[in-house]
C-alpha cells in the first residue's frame, strides 16, 4: 500500500513538541501587521511578542493563506517519497487556504492529493491532523484517513472566549453593532465555529461567569465514554489559561492535556486575553 503524508496549515495551532514527533508537513499563512509581513510559524515571531506589538496599535493585522505555488512545491516533494497526500485545513469560510490547496491539488493531480475542508479552526482542525498522521504512520489508506477525518470532526467540541470583542468587530467577524452592544452591557460571548463560520454559542455575563460556563459547557458535553483529551490555547493569557488547567485537572481529570499558544492568524481575530478550549473522548 502507498504511503500517505499529511499536510495542515498553521491555523490548527499544533504545538511543534507534538507535531515534530509525526510525519506531518504544516504549512504557514502570514500577518501583515505594522507595515511587515510575519510568518505563522511560532519561529518568525514569538506569538507573545506579536502581541505585545498587538496590545499598543490600533491596526488589525491582515492575514494572507498561502500561494497555491507554496502548496505544488509542498506537494512535489512529498510525492517523491509517498502515493499520495491529504492535506486538511482551516474553514474555507474563514480563510482561502483551502481554495489555495485546492488549485494546487489540480496542477498536481487530484488522483494524487485529497483537499480537505475541516469547516473549523485551530486545535480542532489540529487533532483531526494529528489522528490522520498517525493513521499514515499505521499504514492506513487515504480513502480510510479521510473517512476518519469526517467522523472524527463530529467528535470534537471547540470554544472559544474573548476577553475583548474589539478584534472580532475590526475582522469583520462579529457586527460593530452587537460587539458595541456586548462591549457595553459586559457581555462575554462563549462562540463556537459552527458550518464552517464563527457562531455565537452562548452569551454570559463578565469574564470570570464566561469562564465558570465554559467548565459547565464541558461537563454537559463529557459522556465519560473514552479517555479525555483537552486542548488549552490562549493569546497572551498564560495565567488564565493556568487557571482552566487547574480547573479541568479537578473537575475531569483528563487523560491528556496539551498546552498551546494561540498562533497569530487565529489571534489576531480572538484578541489579546483569549482563550480556545478543544476536548474530545477516545
Amino acid at each position: 500500500m502507498d504511503r500517505v503524508s499529511i499536510v495542515t496549515d498553521s491555523t490548527s495551532d499544533i504545538p511543534h513538541y507534538i507535531y515534530k514527533d509525526y510525519d506531518l508537513t504544516v504549512i504557514p499563512l502570514t500577518v501583515l501587521f505594522g507595515g511587515k509581513i510575519y510568518i505563522d510559524n511560532g519561529f518568525d515571531i514569538e506569538p507573545e511578542e506579536f502581541y505585545k506589538m498587538l496590545q499598543q496599535s490600533t491596526e488589525m493585522p491582515a492575514a494572507s493563506q498561502p500561494t497555491p505555488g507554496v502548496f505544488i512545491n509542498t506537494y512535489k516533494k512529498l510525492l517523491e517519497n509517498s502515493g499520495c497526500v491529504v492535506s486538511v485545513h482551516i474553514s474555507s469560510k474563514l480563510s482561502g487556504t483551502v481554495n489555495s490547496a485546492n488549485l494546487a491539488a489540480k496542477q498536481v493531480g487530484e488522483d494524487k492529493v485529497a483537499v480537505i475542508d475541516s469547516e473549523v479552526v485551530h486545535m480542532h482542525c489540529g487533532f483531526l491532523a494529528l489522528k490522520a498522521a498517525k493513521l499514515a504512520g499505521q499504514g492506513a489508506s487515504r480513502e480510510d484517513i479521510i473517512e476518519d477525518i469526517n467522523n472524527s470532526r463530529k467528535k470534537i467540541n471547540a470554544f472559544f472566549i474573548p476577553r475583548s470583542m474589539e478584534n472580532l468587530i475590526k475582522g469583520g467577524r462579529v457586527s460593530k453593532i452587537k460587539g458595541k452592544m456586548a462591549t457595553l452591557l459586559e457581555i462575554k460571548p462563549i462562540l463556537t465555529i459552527k458550518n464552517g463560520e464563527v457562531s455565537l454559542f452562548k452569551n454570559t455575563r463578565k469574564w470570570e461567569l464566561a469562564k465558570k460556563e465554559m467548565l459547565n459547557i464541558m461537563e454537559s458535553n463529557i459522556k465519560g465514554s473514552g479517555v479525555l483529551t483537552v486542548s488549552i490555547g490562549h493569546v497572551a493569557a498564560s495565567e488564565e489559561a493556568n487557571y482552566m488547567e487547574d480547573q479541568i485537572k479537578k473537575r475531569f481529570n483528563p487523560g491528556n492535556i496539551v498546552r498551546t499558544n494561540i498562533g497569530i492568524v487565529v489571534g489576531s481575530h480572538l484578541g489579546i486575553g483569549g482563550l480556545g478550549i478543544t476536548f474530545f473522548e477516545e
